[in-house]
């Protein structure tokens, strides 16, 4: 594990170093279909910045949500402390900033959220690696699997053999990218971001099982109820567009009447 690491006398989080290079890979993807959509490219190093801004603003009061104790006793480090960010703050945190600068470039639509679909799932897989880089404490329970190991060097660290989560969760959610980006011009609009609320809720659904977050209502943890919202709405995305005329995306030759 390498909680952090010193260039030039500099000590830098791995953590950060994997959140911010999320945020790259994830731009990347974005510039990249503004480009086949015949949209500006660097629109994309603007939506980066909107979310990044508002994913650390939501991620860090997530935290503080959670920590009010740590708020009162020390407000300055709670805020700009080196340690406590919460995907799901970041990921509503940056959605908003993300709304903010569509309303303002009139692309507050469909094809916005599809759009982001296959950049979200990448960003969230490579933020994990930071997880597991640094052994922050999102790794699971205690296992004797052959892969289980131990983060005893980490930022929380521990000499049990408990399960690499993030390991999983990065593996998952890399393999659902690479999934939604070969679908992107085949099925209809908003399908490819329910098909991502369903990866999302799915995935962290299931993974929470194996982590030691403590239920919270119904046996179930706070990670996975908001999972039971992203489940919800992306099944609702894809039942109206299968009811309004499939998934699949119709082509233009498709489309064009038959002639005798």
């Amino acid at each position: 594990m390498q909680p952090e690491i010193v260039i030039f006398g500099l000590s830098l989080k791995t953590f950060g170093l994997c959140f911010g290079l999320a945020f790259i890979v994830s731009g990347a993807m974005v510039s990249r279909r503004l480009k086949e959509l015949d949209r500006p490219a660097d629109w994309a190093y603007e939506m980066v910045f909107a979310a990044l801004v508002g994913g650390l603003i939501g991620a860090r009061g997530y935290w503080l949500l959670g920590h009010t104790g740590e708020l009162a006793d020390d407000p300055l480090g709670a805020i700009f402390g080196g340690s406590g960010l919460v995907w799901y703050g970041g990921l509503a945190g940056g959605a908003a900033g993300v709304l903010i600068w569509a309303w303002r470039h009139g692309m507050l639509n469909t094809l916005l959220l599809d759009m982001c679909a296959p950049a979200l799932a990448m960003g969230y897989a490579v933020g994990r690696v930071g997880c597991q880089v640094s052994g922050d404490g999102d790794y699971g329970k205690p296992t004797d699997l052959p892969w289980g190991m131990a983060y005893p060097d980490g930022a929380v660290p521990t000499t049990e053999i408990v399960h690499p989560t993030p390991i999983y969760e990065t593996l998952t959610m890399g393999l659902g990218a690479w999934a939604l980006w070969i679908m992107r011009d085949a099925v209809r609009p908003t399908v490819l971001f329910g098909f991502y609320l369903v990866l999302v809720g799915g995935e962290r659904f299931l993974v929470e099982f194996l982590r030691r977050n403590e239920p919270v209502f119904a046996g179930l943890t706070e990670a996975q109820l908001a999972s039971v919202i992203c489940l919800v709405g992306g099944g609702i995305l894809l039942v109206r567009a299968a009811r309004s005329g499939g998934l699949r995306a119709v082509s233009p030759a498709a489309a064009q009447p038959a002639t005798a």
